[in-house]
This record gives C-alpha cells, structure tokens and sequence, in this order.
C-alpha cells in the first residue's frame, strides 16, 4: 500500500465542482474513473476543499491509497495521456501514508479576478467576472485591512457545509489593479462555503460605496450573513496553492 499525492491544475468552466455528485460531472469523478482504468482498483481520492461549479485550480491537492505497482512519479503522465484536456496533473509523487490532502493543509491561497470594463469580453470570459461599473479600488483597499487576523466569518458564509466553526485567520489579502483587471488575492488558514466569494462582494460594494469602509468591522462583530455583500459569481475565482 501506498499513498500517491497529486497536485492538479483545472479549467473548472466544464464542471460541477471537486465532488461527486449524482447528477452532474466533477473533477473527482473524472479522475477516479481514470485511476480505476490505470490500476483496476476503485480508488477515493482525498481532495483539499471542495471547489464550487464553474471555480478553477492551479495548485489544487489530491492524495489516494493505492496496491499498484506503478510508480508514484509516472502517474502524473500516465493520467496525462487520459485525461481530458481541461484537466492536467502537475505532479505526482509518494508521501507518508498517514498523509491527507484536506487534513493536514494548513492554509490555501485563492484569486479573484474582475474585468471592469464598459462591454462584457468574447476571450476569457469563462475566467474572469465582467463588472461595468466605476468602483474605488482606495476604499477597497482600505476595507479590506480589517479582515487580515483571526475573526468569526460566519457573516462571510453561505448556508451549507457541515464546519464545526466559523472562526477563520487570513494572513493577506491584496487588491491589485493591472488595466482593466482588478485582482484579489486572499490567503488563510481555511476558508468557509463560499467565504471568499462573499468577501470580494462585500468590498465591491464597499467600492461601489454602497457600504462604507469601516462597516467591515461591525459586519464581522455582527456574524450576520444578510450585512454582508452578494456572492459574487464563480468564474472569477481560482484556487492558486495548498499549503502543507
């Protein structure tokens, strides 16, 4: 027995998600059938969150126990081969059998990313959140200091999901503009459903001056889910890297 880590990059546009589920296509389904075919073993792979439809991955983590005799190095291209083309392994290699992708993560980094442009694109559309409207990337900028710590974020999640708590630590979070992109980058210990799409909709609306900058605060103190911003839509966010 041996347990084989795999480190995965994914167009998420084709897919309902990491998950299995019953009625729709995930990425888990898509590699578990593929490891089968390799192996002949039915094997469950571990991921290390559970990405939404439509969300993307760089850096994604997944580990699986397997009996095969191939070489933990060659399933990276042995996948490869068969895999679709929105899927690719970036990586395999052997770890410690006690190893878990989800459980031992200590912290993920994600992006968020905004086309704030006048017409909606034709090229990368499926990657990015077209947003018409003028927003102050400033007051954005400003808001978004009172996340960086430890907080209760239970303001910041959508109903779902089965955490024993709401309280989460994020070590940064960068607003960044490059011509018409406007790009977050948040990190942090873990996240809660839909956490960090929520958080980039309550600075928008901070940016749009819907809410006022220093409201972050009592937003978090609150833990109440309907004073903080929309969900923004999923296309925009992407899983850069898991932290071990």
């Amino acid at each position: 027995m041996k347990n084989v880590k795999l480190t995965i990059e994914y167009d998420g546009t084709n897919y309902s998600g990491w998950q299995i589920q019953n009625n729709a296509i995930t990425i888990e389904q898509v590699l578990e059938e593929n490891l089968k075919d390799i192996t002949g073993e039915n094997l469950k792979i571990i991921g290390s969150s559970r990405t939404d439809a439509g969300v993307h991955a760089r850096g994604f983590v997944g580990n699986f126990l397997t009996e095969s005799k191939i070489p933990s190095d060659r399933f990276r291209n042995i996948l490869n081969s068969k895999l679709p083309e929105d899927i690719v392994i970036l990586n395999s290699e052997e770890v410690e059998l006690n190893f878990n992708s989800r459980f031992n993560s200590k912290g993920k980094t994600y992006s968020y990313t905004v086309l704030n442009t006048p017409q909606k694109p034709a090229i990368g559309r499926n990657y990015v959140y077209h947003f018409r409207r003028d927003i102050d990337l400033a007051l954005m900028i400003e808001a978004s200091k009172q996340f960086i710590g430890t907080h209760d974020f239970a303001a910041f999640k959508s109903s779902g999901g089965n955490t024993k708590t709401t309280v989460r630590t994020i070590s940064s979070l960068k607003i960044i503009k490059q011509g018409d992109y406007i790009i977050f980058t948040v990190t942090g210990d873990g996240f809660l459903y839909n956490m960090v799409r929520i958080i980039i909709g309550t600075l928008m609306e901070v940016g749009l001056k819907r809410i006022e900058a220093k409201r972050v605060r009592d937003i978090l103190i609150s833990k109440d889910r309907t004073m903080s911003g929309p969900c923004v839509p999923p296309e925009g966010l992407c899983l850069e890297k898991v932290y071990y």
